[in-house]
């Protein structure tokens, strides 16, 4: 299977759908913020690894605090997506922290700007 055929974009959509299902509702780690969001995922071919791009509204401390739980309960949330996707391989999960949405209100704070200067 290739990186970008049609299956594992499939695979890569529905482990986004799931993960982001089980931050939302099973991990019940009190530093995983309340406003993390699962942006991204990107399954290898062989379903052996997936790395899960997460998002986290509010500072550094609480992105710092979110990872740690992530990282902590990524056997648990492992063994829920097994339970809830019928796929040969479980694949072993990595979070991320992704910058995407800061970046964009950032930039779209500075076009503001300069669109008031003009």
């Amino acid at each position: 299977m290739k990186k970008n055929s049609v299956k594992n974009i499939r695979i890569n959509n529905e482990v986004m759908r799931e993960m982001s299902m089980i931050v939302r509702e099973d991990l019940k780690d009190p530093r995983i913020h309340p406003m993390t969001s699962v942006m991204a995922a990107e399954v290898t071919p062989d379903l052996k690894y997936a790395k899960v791009f997460v998002s986290v509204m509010g500072d550094e401390e609480a992105k710092q605090k979110t990872m740690e739980g992530l990282k902590k309960s990524a056997s648990f949330a492992r063994h829920q997506l097994a339970k809830r996707m019928n796929l040969r391989n479980t694949p072993e999960l990595t979070f991320v922290l992704d910058h995407s949405i800061e970046y964009g209100v950032a930039m779209s704070k500075r076009i503001d700007e300069v669109n008031h200067h003009e």
